[in-house]
């Protein structure tokens, strides 16, 4: 075999070569511009090629011949009439579809892998199990084709999710949910509404994993492995890693994370075991194999392969070759089996690549557009995308338009050049991401810091801006101080003392919650204080509802990297939160945990202590009875619960956080659903020690049908009429936009009514002025009946129609 192989090598080198590039987007414009630089290549055909392969003259054509499945006959008839002695497919699909095995069939060397091998990406689930078979390191996972059986799965599941759809589906078959409930969603849209078509016939739902990604393209013949340097991209859309997912908006390599010690490790568990595996179950790879990792606590775990090079990451890679590297050497001898004889080499110094795209990518986009071009910067190299010649003009084709790499021997040097090269090229409505490498920068600084020794700060706590924190809170913290406490912070515990309140007979009441994914909405606007009230508000109207006043609170707060100034207001609102419903903030906990969250995110939870004499502990059951009133008093909006179907419903209505509100004038919609929690404490204490009310339900999470009946007897049921109240003008949009059913929200939000009493016929009048005189604005919304059977101890919402 390897005998033959240099006798086809000598014939090939005796005559100039044609290959044959397919594709049409900036992998394939790049692969070509690397191909063409080979002396031994005479023609480089682009099929069908973009506007950059049109205008690139030289030896690089395009040809008018598509690369779908019905095409392939006819390129291999052109590869055959043209002499092409190498085919390098660019695109999964025809990977996928096997055109690489068409190729071969008439004796044409292909740089690419058969179908079988293409499995690889092709079918996440086969991927999966062929990991799991040879033992390479990569998540939990479960594969499903039944939709009820992954529901279960994630049910279950104690972990956070990723779901992919098993197939094909152009790079966005893949969901990210942050809660459970978000990730049953993506399930149903996946295998049920069939998003993604037939590539969610099966899925493959796997533990998220955190930390750094980076990328590896590897050559192989199907036994040796040799790659080129690892590559970090950037997915989101806009700066800080915002918006939505896309192909990549840039790329940086080699990528300062992935240290040579990683690569070794890389190579030795991962790459050479993948390529061995792949032999030895009967489809040796002959291609490039794209590997995405994630470096975990635990080590590189696989993400994904994919079957051929990844966009932007072989605009980025390629400018690296060394000059003496002839690419179409290269690849020819991993067709014909002998990639162990040609050497692949790297210059020293960085590559940086900036995507320029159209916009509204990753979504609808316009096309057509002319682009202009001056004069790019030395070491700077312009790849087409999404362009098509025009009449002797290059317009835009498509949502990725441009990829432009910068080369030098630093990455800023890099970067600076590939933004440099940016401003030469202009189209109407272009964008592109100022923030490429940034990881990469601010690791090469901690790095440079730490030559000088270790700290712990360069794991990421910075112990000074803990103290700094400190002492911006403690005149905030102090201001909440009453009977019991001084409020003073700092100590190892919180001091209170119950004697000094003046209870007899007390009863303690706690209650723990957190503010749930509302806080999503707080770190995109940069409002932070009014999270604070509402981690507050969701404790105490806890309490009260058992009749308690609250006396103290502690917090907590979690994140990423310590942000002062945001931390500060956070508290600021717990503050506001407590004075508000007379509590003591006495301490709490600020966690610095890198790797964890991610910079600028942050979780928050609290824990509030109340006290209840004895005798006035609600609810008072024994004493609820049919032919009680349902007292309502109305909410300041959402609250904070639904949150994770209310960014759902904004997304859906093509909104974002940033939009002027639609229910509320001179807002944003995220201003306006920040609106903090209302607080019912002091309103609601003198009527608990006047016991004029029976009992209470706090309206949260599970809306009116959950929480009313957990303060019933059995022998009543409550009967609310939706008619008594105008339901808010924000739930009003939520229901329209969503097109979400009456009965859905009734058991998902508070509708416009925060706190339901039961209340005395008799005393109904005398609460509804004493609620009045405080500023609260409440409702007779419905009363108790006796109940019998499958009615006892529940709750119905009746007179919807009108909302």
């Amino acid at each position: 075999h390897r005998e033959r192989s240099e006798v086809l090598i000598r014939d090939s080198t005796n005559v100039a070569l044609h290959v044959l590039v397919i594709g049409s987007g900036g992998r394939e414009h790049a692969l070509a511009w690397a191909l063409a630089k080979s002396a031994k290549v005479a023609k480089v055909f682009v099929a069908p090629g973009n506007g950059g392969t049109a205008a690139a003259g030289g030896k690089i054509e395009n040809v008018a011949i598509g690369h779908g499945k019905g095409d392939f006959a006819a390129l291999v008839g052109f590869a055959q009439t043209q002499n092409v002695g190498l085919v390098v497919p660019g695109p999964e699909q025809p990977l996928v579809d096997g055109i690489a095995d068409e190729f071969r069939k008439v004796g044409i060397p292909t740089f690419g892998p058969s179908a079988k091998a293409a499995r690889v990406e092709g079918s996440k689930a086969f991927s999966k199990d062929f990991m799991k078979k040879h033992g390479i390191a990569t998540a939990a996972y479960g594969n499903f084709t039944n939709y009820e059986q992954a529901r279960a799965f994630i049910e279950s599941a104690s972990f956070d999710v990723v779901i992919k759809a098993s197939g094909l589906a152009a790079g966005k078959g893949v969901l990210i949910p942050k809660t459970k409930s978000e990730a049953l969603d993506a399930l149903k849209s996946v295998m049920v509404d069939r998003e993604f078509g037939s590539a969610g016939d099966e899925v493959v739902i796997e533990e998220l994993l955190v930390g750094q990604e980076i990328s590896v393209l590897t050559l192989s013949d199907g036994y040796t492995v040799t790659s080129f340097p690892a590559a970090q991209d950037h997915k989101r859309a806009y700066d800080n890693d915002e918006g939505p997912n896309t192909g990549g908006m840039g790329a940086y390599a080699p990528a300062p994370v992935a240290t040579p010690e990683l690569l070794k490790t890389i190579h030795e568990t991962v790459l050479q075991p993948s390529i061995d595996g792949m032999r030895r179950d009967g489809f040796p790879f002959v291609g490039c194999l794209f590997t995405g990792f994630m470096l975990t606590a635990d080590g590189p775990k696989v993400l994904e392969y994919n079957c051929r090079f990844g966009d932007p990451e072989t605009e980025v890679v390629l400018p690296l070759l060394d000059d003496s590297c002839d690419l179409a050497e290269v690849f020819l001898a991993a067709a014909e089996g002998r990639l162990d004889a040609v050497p692949l080499c790297f210059k020293d110094g960085y590559a940086a690549t900036v995507v320029m795209a159209s916009e509204g990518y990753p979504g609808a986009y316009p096309k057509g557009r002319a682009i202009t071009f001056e004069q790019p910067p030395e070491n700077t190299q312009v790849f087409h995308a999404g362009t098509k010649g025009d009449g002797g003009a290059v317009v835009t084709s498509g949502g990725r338009v441009l990829t432009v790499t910068g080369v030098s021997d630093s990455l800023q040097g890099a970067l600076d050049r590939a933004y440099s090269c940016v401003n030469t090229v202009k189209f109407e409505g272009g964008f592109y991401r100022s923030d490429i490498g940034f990881r990469a920068i601010e690791y090469l600084h901690k790095a440079a810091e730490r030559k000088q020794g270790l700290s712990y700060a360069d794991a990421g706590v910075d112990i000074d801006a803990g103290n700094r924190l400190v002492d911006l809170i403690k005149p905030i913290v102090k201001a909440t101080r009453r009977s019991g406490t001084d409020s003073d912070i700092g100590g190892f515990g919180g001091v209170f003392d119950l004697k000094a309140t003046g209870y007899k007979d007390p009863v303690l009441v706690s209650a723990t919650d957190g503010v749930g994914t509302k806080l999503k909405i707080a770190h995109e606007m940069e409002i932070h204080d009014t999270v604070g009230i509402d981690l507050v508000a969701m404790q105490v109207n806890d309490i009260i509802v058992q009749g308690a006043e609250p006396l103290f609170f502690l917090d907590y707060y979690a994140c990423g990297h310590l942000d002062v100034e945001a931390t500060r207001d956070f508290v600021k609102g717990v503050a506001d939160g407590c004075l508000q419903s007379g509590c003591a903030l006495i301490g709490g906990e600020t966690a610095e945990m890198p790797g964890l969250y991610a910079k600028g995110d942050y979780d928050v939870a609290g824990f509030a202590v109340g006290a209840v004499e004895r005798s006035e502990i609600l609810p008072r059951v024994d004493e609820i009875q049919a032919g009680d009133v349902l007292v309502g008093l109305a909410s300041s909006g959402i609250h904070s619960n639904g949150f994770s179907l209310v960014r759902k419903v904004v997304a859906h209505a093509g909104l974002d956080f940033h939009s002027p509100c639609p229910w509320a004038a001179g807002k944003s919609v995220g201003e306006a659903l920040l609106t903090p929690t209302r607080i019912y404490v002091k309103p609601l204490l003198p009527l608990v020690h006047g016991r004029l009310v029976k009992g209470m339900a706090h309206i949260t999470g599970g809306g009116f049908t959950d929480n009313v009946p957990r303060v019933l007897p059995k022998r009543v049921c409550a009967e609310i009429d939706a008619s008594a109240w105008e339901l808010p003008a924000v739930f009003k949009w939520i229901k329209q936009a969503g097109s979400i059913a009456a009965d859905e929200m009734a058991r998902t939000f508070n509708c416009g009514i925060g706190m339901v009493m039961v209340v005395a016929k008799a005393d109904v009048d005398t609460v509804l002025k004493a609620l009045a005189a405080s500023g609260e604005q409440a409702y007779v919304v419905g009363q108790l009946k006796a109940a019998s059977g499958a009615e006892q101890g529940t709750a119905t919402v009746s007179n919807t129609s009108d909302w």
